[in-house]
């Protein structure tokens, strides 16, 4: 390569790490236009509100055990979002016959609100509009046009409340326009929802009827005529996904599936700060530890490794606040853990090179040999812990996912910091006078 190209490289990696160094620590040089963007810090480091329900599905049908557990997650989803929460965690778990939603609330400080928001039943109905209705819609436009930003504005929905509930529906289910192919939701109503919704969309056709969700729309189809029979359908410029979400959270509401609390733990800020404290100062540690073995074991390579590794932290820290990750204590775990591979791909590398210069190579030569032999062992080591990161993340719970994630994204890092960064810093030194003291470098 030539030298003014590795100059040009050398000089746009250390310019992206002091990029992402002042993204990581904009309170040192402040910057123009490097926004403060705050690390997001899980459950176990913010504290909060860790809760385990129990859910009864003694009267679904199995082959609805699935979606049934789908719907209900998404609308205590929903519900939880409504706390403020920062990336909260609800999962569905499976255990020895057990069907359970897991609930992880950081930074929650009434847990008994959301405790008794997360216990009702998903409830579904179906509104109809106003007499007003063209005159709601309107005030509602005036005041958002009038409103100054960051201030509260009254909104008045413009739908009432009708006898049609999820309680009448028995099932919604995807399908496919027979002519279109577009995705559609089928509606079916046992007896008494039939003549219910027979007479609301009698009285209502040409105008919107709004489903609802815990009282937030979710669909708001119009009538195009009356339906007979207790069967609809809703169609709209739905993808297959988006018809399958609606179908399931209309299902969670027309099939009540009871939650009992079974676990619940707090985890105050004070523990978090100790565990985030005590994580950093054993992962400085250990990073200093290892800097000291590497420039003493492989003296001016041990250098380069060293500003490699400040480099990829820095990288690693700026991407967890641009994506942004959830940072938790396992995830630190991932983290240091990755760390541990990019010394590894170091050590390879430096190890081959010193290999092919005590074999009386030039020092270019050493340098893209040392590389093409080191990485079938670099390639290889990092891809099956990538496999296993990525199974973990598959089937973990959310801490083991967060050291999963926080893994994957290291390990992809420190092959680009191995093959791009530390070869273009070696590079750098080629026909230099420094390339030549042997003591620097073996």
């Amino acid at each position: 390569m030539p030298k003014k190209k590795v100059y040009i490289t050398a000089a746009v990696i250390l310019s992206v790490a002091f990029l992402a160094g002042n993204l990581n620590y904009p309170q040192f040089l402040k910057l123009p236009g490097i926004p403060e963007i705050p690390f997001k810090l899980g459950l176990d480091l913010q504290g909060g509100t860790h809760l385990v329900y129990e859910a009864d599905l003694s009267n679904i049908e199995k082959k609805d055990y699935s979606s049934s557990m789908q719907g209900l997650r998404d609308v205590i989803e929903r519900r939880v979002n409504l706390f403020g929460v920062q990336e909260p965690v609800v999962q569905t778990q499976q255990k020895a016959g057990h069907h359970r939603l897991i609930v992880e609330l950081a930074g929650v400080t009434d847990p008994a609100q959301a405790i008794e928001e997360i216990g009702k039943t998903p409830f579904l109905e179906f509104r109809e509009q106003k007499e007003n209705y063209e005159e709601i819609i309107e005030k509602n436009r005036e005041a958002i046009e009038a409103g100054e930003e960051g201030a509260e504005i009254e909104i008045e929905d413009p739908f009432q409340a009708t006898l049609l509930t999820g309680k009448y529906l028995e099932k919604a289910e995807l399908s496919f326009d027979k002519t279109t192919y577009r995705s559609l939701v089928l509606l079916e109503f046992n007896g008494e929802g039939a003549k219910i919704f027979g007479d609301l969309t009698s009285k209502n056709i040409g105008k919107p009827l709004a489903i609802y969700i815990d009282g937030v729309p979710i669909s708001i189809p119009i009538v195009q005529e009356e339906i007979s029979g207790g069967k609809a359908q809703i169609t709209g410029r739905f993808t297959i996904q988006e018809a399958k979400e609606l179908a399931r959270n209309l299902n969670a509401g027309a099939l009540p599936v009871p939650i009992n609390l079974i676990s619940q733990q707090s985890v105050g800020p004070t523990l978090g700060k100790i565990s985030l404290e005590k994580s950093l100062k054993a992962g400085i540690f250990g990073l200093i530890g290892v800097i000291i073995f590497l420039i003493f074991f492989y003296r001016f390579p041990g250098f380069i490794s060293a500003v490699t590794l400040a480099i990829y932290i820095a990288l690693i820290l700026a991407l967890f606040k641009l994506i942004p990750v959830t940072i938790t204590l396992a995830g630190i775990g991932g983290f240091i853990l990755s760390i541990g591979m990019a010394i590894d791909a170091n050590i390879l590398i430096f190890s081959r090179m010193r290999e092919e210069l005590r074999g009386g190579r030039i020092f270019s030569i050493a340098v893209e040999e040392g590389f093409r032999r080191a990485w079938p062992s670099i390639r290889d080591g990092n891809i099956t812990t990538l496999i296993v990161a990525l199974i973990l993340f598959g089937f973990g719970t959310s801490f083991v996912k967060g050291f999963a994630f926080t893994l994957t994204i290291g390990i992809l890092m420190s092959m680009f910091s191995a093959i791009i960064i530390t070869k273009n810093f070696l590079r750098v030194f080629q026909g230099t006078k420094l390339e030549k003291v042997k003591f620097l470098w073996y």
